[in-house]
């Protein structure tokens, strides 16, 4: 099981490891450059800093690791100027990830902005195909994540993610989804029947086995609302029970399970984490450890039987940039 937390790389881009690491996660997602600048998307990593992270990632035994694309990138838009400033960006974001090693880099479709669907997609799909122009991409896959249908952004449905796929075969591209997204978008994961019900369309879609990283996040609004808004895990409308399901359902064991929970007070990043491993009958015991977390086993206290053991976790929540839509647009 694979369970990890966007985390922020200020000050040291390789600090980041160690926060994850410090917060019981065995898998990592951050940004690669300032999320909300076009400056960041032109930003070099050093060579010296890449083979440190690496090198740390290594001795921590992370991964995988999720790199999220900047915000204001754009394959979709049809004003010619942004859509080439957001093809250069999602390179420059495609040879950040390459020089990090990362497995994953995840990028939201974009929105039509009102000038159709079909003729988006079609946009989105060769944007990622010049931005790729001239790389070798190895073991990185870039992945389109589902949205929540706010405005005119595009992946509300999974066939609009689909479509997209279907356009750029020759890259390895493949799905994130989203909980929180997936709930504003109208799917009904609170209850055993709604979850079955979204897996069948994502399967009969993009296909499950395109699904690499899911986004589990609880959401503020209501079901079907198609305002993109995360909630701390079980604090929300989705709710725990339904997580429990999600994290432990066959059809999505081997994913990697990435938080993108709010930050409001000291302890919620480490709070989060220890919930998703609880939910799975592991606990944290100090950092992550080779395969993430020991299982909980039950204890059994002096002249008495059968009582389960538990113990408190306290750790700092991670400090700085955390996905926009976390805290809300």
């Amino acid at each position: 099981m694979r369970i990890g937390i966007h985390t922020s790389i200020a000050g040291d881009i390789a600090g980041a490891l160690d926060l994850a690491h410090g917060l019981g996660a065995n898998a990592l997602q951050i940004f690669s450059a300032s999320p909300r600048m076009w400056a960041g998307g032109a930003a070099r990593i050093a060579p010296a800093d890449c083979d440190r992270f690496r090198a740390r990632r290594r001795e921590l035994r992370l991964g995988p690791l999720v790199i999220h694309g900047n915000y204001l990138i754009n394959l979709a838009s049809p004003n010619p100027v942004l859509r080439a400033r957001s093809v250069q960006a999602f390179h420059q974001e495609l040879v950040r990830a390459l020089s990090l090693g990362a497995d994953f880099l995840v990028i939201h479709p974009g929105s039509s902005l009102n000038t159709g669907t079909g003729p988006a997609i079609a946009a989105v799909a060769q944007g990622l195909k010049q931005a790729a122009r001239g790389l070798k991409l190895g073991e990185l896959r870039i992945l389109i994540e589902n949205t929540a249908g706010q405005g005119s952004s595009l992946g509300a449905r999974f066939d609009e993610l689909q479509a997209i796929l279907d356009g750029c075969r020759d890259l390895p591209v493949g799905v994130c989804i989203d909980t929180a997204h997936t709930f504003a978008a109208g799917w009904d994961l609170r209850s055993a029947e709604g979850l079955e019900a979204a897996l069948r369309e994502i399967d009969g879609t993009v296909g499950l086995d395109r699904v690499a990283v899911v986004h589990v996040n609880d959401s503020k609004t209501p079901l079907g609302s198609r305002v993109d808004r995360h909630e701390h895990v079980g604090k929300g409308r989705i709710g725990l029970e339904a997580f429990e399901r999600i994290l432990k359902h066959s059809l999505l064991a081997g994913r990697a399970f990435i938080l993108e929970t709010p930050i409001d007070k000291p302890g919620d990043d480490r709070r989060n984490v220890t919930v998703l491993w609880k939910l799975v009958g592991k606990e944290v015991k100090g950092s992550a450890s080779r395969d993430g977390m020991k299982p909980r086993r039950k204890k059994v206290k002096k002249g008495s039987k059968g009582s389960r053991g538990s113990r408190g976790s306290k750790g700092k929540a991670g400090a700085g940039s955390r996905p926009a839509r976390a805290r809300g647009k």
